[in-house]
């Protein structure tokens, strides 16, 4: 549940840094370098985002599902005989 938790604050940290450059691009006008700085925070984020989270599938914190785990397509493929 932590792990969930921590991938959901950081995505909501990059959202929230993709809004921030966007705010710094139409206050500022292109006179300060804010806006590169929120957006490169945003990259930042969004790849240690995807390290972490190839790195939590490697140790079996993060496991991979399906959209929808308990339809029966799902539990049909999961028979011995498939």
């Amino acid at each position: 549940m932590l792990v969930k938790v921590f991938i959901v604050a950081v995505l909501l940290a990059i959202v929230g840094s993709l809004f921030s450059g966007l705010f710094f691009l139409l206050k500022d006008k292109g006179d300060s370098e804010r806006t590169v700085k929120a957006l490169t925070v945003r990259i930042a984020l969004s790849v240690s985002l995807f390290a972490l989270l190839m790195i939590g599938y490697a140790t079996g914190l993060v496991k991979p599902h399906g959209i929808y785990p308990n339809s029966p397509v799902a539990q049909a493929d999961q028979t011995p005989g498939n």
